[in-house]
């Protein structure tokens, strides 16, 4: 039985005189997988991350970190050292993450609705769910 390549089979492989012969790796490279939707695997792990909704207060609650704060303003020249809860909202979808801080007080900008941290940190008061003072580390 003759098969249609039998008279190739046996030959050595062709070498060519202008050109040198590819590496091993680089002919390997040819092979492997590559991304056929670049930014997929990104966007399936940004579905897949958890956010959750900002809670709203309770009057009590309000009431206390309403306390706190006149409180922490009247300690101002002091600069207590604090750590706060509060919420931070996700740039790319919708609702976020409570994020717990430390870091020494500096002021309340009422006008700007900031509790501003003496690193220049500032978070919107809204967003502060808990704070209290911390004894310095």
């Amino acid at each position: 039985m003759k098969g249609a390549y039998d008279d190739i089979i046996e030959r050595e492989r062709p070498v060519s005189k202008k050109h040198r012969p590819m590496p091993l790796a680089n002919r390997a490279a040819q092979f492997s997988p590559f991304a056929a939707l670049s930014g997929y695997d990104d966007a399936i792990r940004e579905t897949d991350r958890q956010t959750e909704e900002k809670r709203e207060l309770s009057e009590d609650m309000l009431a206390a970190l309403n306390e706190r704060l006149r409180h922490l303003e009247e300690r101002e020249k002091k600069r207590p050292f604090l750590r706060l809860t509060y919420f931070l909202r996700d740039e790319k979808k919708e609702g976020g993450v409570y994020v717990t801080r430390r870091g020494r007080f500096r002021r309340v900008d009422r006008e700007g609705k900031m509790l501003v941290l003496a690193d220049g940190g500032r978070i919107p008061l809204g967003d502060v769910f808990w704070l209290e003072e911390e004894p310095e580390e």
